[in-house]
């Protein structure tokens, strides 16, 4: 990603670790560019500043309190999704209506997009979603119930599911009950 001339970067603690957000004031008010979980830190791009504002500080603050428990919903539209491609952007927004404590599957969101048997495209666009908690990618799961992957690695992505009341069984499937679309 080529990085907006005035884009800024803030880290900040959570308790997964710490994490990074780019992010751009254009003049229409503080957007999001990028938000790197914990092990994906993101150095300052060139060009970049390490800087916050009110409003990426109330969002760094708004995500940690999510990271711990909190059922909080965030706007999309605090997120540059323009520098998306059209797919995932539709993806992304598909992945945005999952509500806290469901799942939905790659397939069943592929469908919901238009495009049948593109599972594997809305994997691949998920595991590229700049905007990780904003965009709660880790409500995606497999079609036999299984977690699949996810940014912040098997662990982070389970007990996030935990925390929002989805439970596995002994296998660690997600049951049926718990499915979205």
């Amino acid at each position: 990603m080529s990085v907006p001339r005035g884009a800024c970067v803030v880290t900040f603690e959570t308790r997964f670790g710490r994490m990074s957000l780019l992010w751009e004031d254009a003049g229409t008010g503080a957007r999001v560019l990028r938000i790197c979980l914990p092990g994906h830190l993101l150095e300052p791009p060139a060009g970049a500043r390490s800087r916050s504002c009110a409003a990426m500080n109330d969002l760094t603050a708004r995500i940690a309190s999510f990271l711990d428990g909190e059922d909080i919903r965030f706007d999309p539209s605090i997120a540059r999704l323009d520098l998306c491609g059209g797919f995932q952007r539709r993806v992304l927004l598909a992945e945005h209506s999952i509500p806290r404590g469901r799942v939905s599957t790659y397939s069943r969101i592929a469908r919901q997009v238009g495009v049948d048997r593109g599972a594997r495209a809305v994997g691949a666009a998920l595991a590229s979603n700049p905007f990780p908690i904003l965009i709660p990618c880790h409500r995606a799961v497999r079609s036999d119930g299984s977690p699949g992957g996810y940014q912040g690695g098997p662990g982070m992505k389970r007990t996030l599911l935990e925390m929002e009341g989805v439970a596995f069984d002994r296998a660690g499937r997600i049951s049926a009950a718990e499915f979205f679309c």
